[in-house]
């Protein structure tokens, strides 16, 4: 670990949660501010804390990443993110679960996290600059958004 990056070179894999935020057939995808990946469109979330179930977790890192009010509806599976160095060693390791969620209330308003947030049909997320497997993500997700 680093003192600027706790997250970097981990002992274990840290937990997060992402949020699929559906609203008038569009989704929120946000341009990330920071590394890991920095200028890559994603999904607002992040590290679970101790304490916190996954609903909870999701609906307080969409709020202090956007300033958005969710409805966590569905876990829409997992992704894992592992990152090695040029030595192989890990430098990043991410197990992530995102939510299909519905849009309750607010704005999206840019933080220190997110340099832009932007509201997406599905159909135009393959323009972006996204993370890896994004559009599965969102696909599986809507299956749960679909009411």
């Amino acid at each position: 670990m680093t003192a600027d990056d706790p997250r970097a070179y981990p002992t274990r894999p840290f937990l997060a949660a992402s949020a699929v935020i559906h609203r008038d057939g569009r989704i929120l995808l946000v341009r990330r501010a920071r590394a890991p990946g920095r200028d890559l469109f994603s999904l607002p979330g992040g590290v679970v804390e101790a304490g916190e179930t996954l609903a909870e977790a999701v609906t307080r890192e969409v709020f202090e990443e956007t300033g958005l009010t969710v409805e966590p509806v569905e876990l829409a599976g997992h992704r894992e993110v592992i990152v090695r160095d040029a030595d192989g060693r890990v430098e990043r390791h991410f197990v992530i679960l995102p939510f299909a969620c519905r849009w309750r209330a607010g704005e999206p308003t840019p933080s220190d996290e997110v340099a832009e947030a932007i509201w997406v049909a599905p159909d135009e997320i393959a323009n972006l600059k996204t993370t890896s497997g994004l559009p599965e993500i969102i696909a599986a997700a809507m299956v749960h958004l679909a009411s």
